[in-house]
């Protein structure tokens, strides 16, 4: 049985974020009202999983780790990962789920901190670099993805190009006046793509100059999205010229068809995708499976065709139409100082821009 969430949403912009994909790794179909029942502890056969990746995506990995090993995944999508850890929290006392999935992994930091992930470090994390293995063993990184910018070419020849504005290659050519009220970001707040970007700006600029750029930007900035793919979306279907999002999400809504290029400025910043296991979870040794399960080079590869994400194993080739990660200019990006500042700089971020 598969338990879904509740499809699309409103916004300002006018447009049904639900088209024309649900990019983003935080951009699942949102479903606080729904919640799966738990299954009996012995024996099962079942994995209650809460997800912050795109619904198409989670039911390929539920119908692959079906043929795999017979356990049948009852899923929730929770939209992003800010709405999936704040599920977890509430359920904290009366465990629903046993595994949460998707969503950087500076989402999973606090849930450790609060005792609701469950310790384990599977055997196939000492294939990775040291980087995506939680050293207390509460997370496991499984895949990254890099900010891009989503431009909607047609759009931006016709209105744009004649003024003489050049697309953007850099984070700073998105302060130009002519993308007033044309821009469109996520919230830090909900979105972790959000927080993301404000972190690489405070990494890239350093404190003061970080919040001297996120300011000028606030200006340009039509609305903020409570998940990083609706960015995509609403560039898509030329409710705006550009966005900020999830590269590889923004390739994957190109693939379909629609006006939009992918770019990847200098000084960018990556996530890494994780997983954790809800501690006081009723199928906890399924949701150990499941983690030596991602792990595996023939399931990074599957995730890599079909969200083009890059795999966390090095024997896994990058994702189709991606530019490799080694070729990528990154940020210096202090994951740890990131997850420590979040309560703070989410708060002086949403002061800044009021009701924006």
């Amino acid at each position: 049985m598969t338990v879904l969430g509740a499809c699309g949403q409103s916004n300002d912009g006018g447009g049904s974020a639900a088209s024309p994909s649900a990019g983003g790794t935080e951009s699942a179909s949102s479903g606080a009202s729904a919640s799966p029942e738990a299954s009996s502890a012995s024996g099962s056969n079942k994995l209650v999983l809460y997800s912050a990746l795109n619904e198409d995506d989670v039911i390929q990995l539920k119908q692959k780790f079906k043929e795999d090993t017979g356990i049948e995944i009852e899923y929730l999508n929770l939209g992003s990962a800010g709405e999936a850890s704040t599920r977890v929290q509430a359920e904290k006392d009366s465990p629903k789920a046993d595994i949460l999935v998707g969503g950087s992994v500076e989402f999973y930091q606090p849930l450790a901190e609060q005792g609701i992930l469950e310790k384990y470090t599977s055997p196939n994390a000492g294939e990775l670099d040291a980087k995506f293995n939680d050293p207390n063993g509460f997370w496991q990184g499984w895949y990254m993805g890099v900010l891009g910018i989503v431009l909607n070419k047609e759009r931006f020849d016709k209105e744009l190009a004649p003024k003489g504005v050049k697309e953007p290659a850099t984070w700073d050519d998105l302060l130009d006046p002519a993308y007033k009220g044309l821009f469109i970001t996520s919230n830090p707040a909900t979105a972790g793509g959000g927080y993301i970007f404000v972190a690489d700006q405070l990494f890239r600029l350093g404190e003061d100059k970080g919040w001297d750029y996120l300011k000028q930007l606030n200006a340009n900035v039509h609305h903020y999205t409570p998940k990083a793919g609706d960015g995509i979306n609403l560039t898509a279907t030329g409710e705006f010229v550009a966005g900020m999002s999830w590269a590889h999400d923004i390739v994957k809504s190109a693939k379909q068809g629609y006006p939009i290029k992918v770019i990847v400025p200098q000084q960018t910043a990556y996530e890494i995708g994780g997983v954790g296991i809800v501690k006081g979870g009723a199928n906890a040794e399924n949701a150990k499976k499941f983690v030596d399960w991602l792990l595996t080079k023939e399931i990074g590869e599957m995730n890599t065709k079909m969200s083009n994400r890059y795999s966390v194993r090095k024997d896994v080739a990058p994702p189709e139409g991606m530019t490799p990660i080694e070729n990528v200019n990154l940020v210096d990006y202090d994951r740890a100082k990131a997850a420590g500042m979040k309560a703070d700089v989410v708060k002086k971020f949403t002061d800044m821009i009021g009701t924006k």
